[in-house]
């Protein structure tokens, strides 16, 4: 199945799990339509500079962020780090992250939710 960028369900949301700023949320496919693994997130998520994503912790399910464009701060289960393009990041099992958008340039990460 081909799915053109022009048919993304696309949303905003300001203060994502608290964090400052606004992220846009380019959904490839959804979860149990169009998904039938067990998926809950497969998106493109767009931060601005100084744009966040709150500290929140994710409980039976793994979440995997991979940076394309830009400069992140991540908070790695209270370990802060520096990520750029090609850099990952897994969290699940109860623990917590965060990310925010440092560089100049908006920051562009693939997201993926598995539940398990």
């Amino acid at each position: 199945m081909i799915k053109r960028q022009s048919a993304y369900k696309t949303e905003t949301r300001e203060a994502m799990r608290g964090g400052p700023g606004k992220v846009t949320i380019d959904h490839f496919w959804s979860p149990g339509e169009e998904l039938k693994a067990n998926y809950r997130l497969f998106a493109r998520l767009t931060l601005e500079p100084g744009a966040g994503i709150g500290f929140h912790q994710h409980d039976n399910e793994e979440e995997v962020f991979v940076v394309l464009k830009g400069q992140a701060e991540a908070d790695d289960n209270g370990t802060k780090v520096t990520l750029e393009p090609g850099d990952t990041i897994l969290t699940g099992g109860g623990a917590g992250h965060a990310i925010t958008s440092i560089g100049k340039e908006p920051l562009v990460l693939l997201a993926v939710i598995a539940k398990y």
